[in-house]
């Protein structure tokens, strides 16, 4: 397998007044491989959306390194930071942050028009993976007309839009009941075994933990 994401030393200290200077991250490391699914443990507190940010090129660290697919991306200019973000990585947060005005399958085909894909060939990956998420019939739907699960399967079909290398999923079934995450989480690990990208799944829930490759825990600043 090949490597997917890597995170080398990762530091991240904040300014907070008294008592001064914290240190989120003290030089973690992960290593993330294509086909991956890996769970991130963390207390609330520990660093885990910093973490996240990092691996996401929204934030960057103090020191490390940020390897995409064997390529150091840390100190690239935001344009370039930009245009990885946009093809090779996925984001799926707690609340889906979905669209309201556009219908489910308009919402996974405006971020692969914005990629310079043909309206034909963004409907019908759109299609593609909303069957896959079991939304066969509820394409044509607004947000406001589906359910909670509903609503975040067509969240990770657009994350998955534009065959992004890395998945970054932060409490993705965290705002649903038990049974209904249950059934977001089984659609979305079939999504990832069939397009065999990585996945590093932060989550609060045990069970849902226990289903992935492997868990990850974020204590002291470092990765266990």
């Amino acid at each position: 397998m090949s490597k997917a994401l890597e995170l080398r030393g990762i530091e991240k200290v904040y300014k907070r007044g008294e008592p001064g200077e914290v240190a989120v991250l003290r030089g973690a490391e992960l290593v993330l491989e294509a086909g991956e699914v890996v769970a991130l443990v963390a207390p609330s507190g520990a660093g885990k959306s910093t973490l996240l940010h990092i691996a996401g090129l929204l934030d960057t660290p103090d020191a490390g390194q940020v390897l995409i697919g064997g390529q150091d991306v840390t100190g690239e200019s935001d344009r370039r930071r930009t245009v990885v973000r946009r093809d090779d990585l996925g984001f799926v947060y707690q609340f889906h942050h979905l669209l309201p005005e556009f219908t489910a399958i308009e919402n996974v085909v405006l971020p692969q028009l914005a990629n310079g894909v043909s309206a034909k060939e963004a409907n019908q990956r759109a299609e593609e993976l909303l069957g896959h998420m079991g939304l066969g019939g509820r394409m044509t739907h607004r947000p406001a007309a589906l359910s909670g699960g509903e609503q975040q399967r067509v969240a990770i079909a657009r994350a998955l839009a534009n065959g992004p290398r890395v998945l970054l999923a932060d409490e993705p079934t965290g705002n649903l009941d038990p049974a209904t995450s249950d059934r977001v989480f089984a659609a979305l690990m079939e999504l990832v075994r069939t397009t065999g990208l990585a996945a590093l799944i932060a989550t609060h829930n045990p069970d849902l933990a226990g289903k992935m490759d492997r868990v990850v825990t974020l204590r002291d600043g470092l990765l266990v």
